[in-house]
């Protein structure tokens, strides 16, 4: 195996309220807890001033090993009876951090009435463009994921009207509604609000308005950056390197097909005589491509697909109900003739220590985050080394008996 030098990263965080900053500050914590686990040395930079997107370099060293595990014998020419140096490997790693936070904030701007407007808006687009009997038939649990943060704002609504007219519900004069009504906006926004936040419901809304844009394409704004996204990702894929790693997070996966299909589209060319593996990570390609709307999207697709120098690696995991598990995302999408992605299957469960595997469990949303986080175990994935460790990003596509080759 010819291990990698230099190599460049185009990263396409999930839908969190984090900038490049602080999905670099996240990104040295994961490494961290990887070189403590795998053993090898790690120095992650400071971002470079003025890039944009935000950029940093990470450097990854250490011995090469065997099949065993014991170290290589590497120093041609040691003296007799001398132990043979062993053999050491570096890599340098370019990583870009297309973050999607400014699209966040906006989403997440406006005032609880309006988050909530805009969130039932998006739900009914959805289910207008049969996007929600699309999840259900290919991917149940997503399914109640879509509409679990929507039923149980519906049902607080609910309750909210039953506690304003209880008193005329009850026979009572109608200036009995001076009390109850604002108790009805207590119970909303004291009671309610506090306890949906354990569920990130208003995040959620935010989450499904940008799946709207992003697979109706009807949004100046979403566009127009897409269109700058693609200028800068072109000016990243300039930089000599041994392999180029796009890899993306759960919504981020749309914005890096998205982007690498606009690229694509100018110059289906962009990648010859480069090693480019897309990793999609928890991808939520089907939560926009299952919109009747998103022609454009699954068009993209199919151009990355048939991309002869990209190699499509979709990580999923059967405990993680956010991802399309099991699902071929190239064929749904509507290119049965086009080249699958391979499927990587991962359990959060060997990546981590029985306590803590059981303390994030029951969290859906943390559960779905390990994808980009560091390890507590040695096991068949690991962020880390596919976007800064010496084996090629494809290796992760064949795992050996569920462990990374040694």
């Amino acid at each position: 195996m010819r291990l990698i030098k230099k190599r460049v990263v185009l990263h396409f965080p999930g839908f969190e309220p984090l900038d490049g900053v602080a999905h670099r500050a996240r990104y040295e914590r994961s490494a961290r807890q990887s070189s403590a686990v795998w053993g090898y040395s790690l120095a992650v930079g400071t971002p470079d001033g003025g890039s944009d997107p935000l950029s940093f370099e990470v450097t990854t060293s250490g011995a090469v090993t065997g099949a065993t595990g014991e170290a290589a014998p590497g120093a041609a020419g040691a003296a007799p009876g001398e132990d043979p140096a062993p053999a050491t490997w570096q890599t340098k790693s370019r990583i870009h951090m297309v973050d999607h936070d400014m699209f966040v904030r906006r989403l997440r701007s406006g005032n609880m009435l309006s988050q909530i407007v805009a969130g039932f808006r998006s739900c009914a687009q959805i289910m207008l463009e049969g996007g929600m009997r699309g999840y259900f038939r290919h991917a149940w649990r997503f399914g109640l994921f879509f509409l679990f943060p929507f039923l149980l704002t519906a049902l607080a609504i609910a309750l909210t009207a039953q506690i304003a007219v209880t008193p005329y519900s009850l026979g009572f004069s109608p200036w009995h509604t001076l009390w109850s009504g604002p108790l009805a906006l207590c119970f909303f926004i004291f009671a309610f609000l506090p306890f949906s936040e354990r569920f990130h419901t208003l995040h959620l809304f935010a989450d499904w308005a940008m799946a709207v844009a992003l697979g109706r394409m009807h949004r100046a704004d979403f566009n127009d950056w897409l269109e700058e996204r693609a200028d800068a990702v072109r000016k990243a894929l300039d930089e000599e390197a041994d392999e180029y790693v796009i890899s993306s997070h759960s919504m981020g996966s749309n914005v890096a097909a998205h982007v690498i299909g606009i690229l694509l589209e100018r110059d289906p060319e962009i990648f010859k005589g480069k090693r480019v593996v897309f990793a999609s990570l928890g991808s939520a390609i089907l939560q926009c491509a299952l919109l009747s709307s998103a022609s454009l999207l699954r068009a993209r697709v199919g151009l990355i697909a048939r991309c002869p120098e990209i190699s499509w690696l979709d990580v999923q995991c059967l405990t993680d109900s956010i991802n399309f598990y099991k699902v071929p995302v190239v064929a749904v999408c509507g290119h049965p003739d086009a080249r699958p992605a391979k499927m990587l299957l991962i359990r959060v469960k060997q990546m981590l220590t029985r306590e803590h595997y059981r303390k994030i469990r029951k969290d859906q949303l943390r559960v779905h985050r390990q994808y980009v986080l560091g390890p507590d175990l040695k096991a068949s994935f690991d962020f880390t080394l596919m976007t800064s460790g010496p084996m090629p990003a494809s290796v992760f596509a064949y795992p050996e008996q569920d462990r990374l080759p040694a």
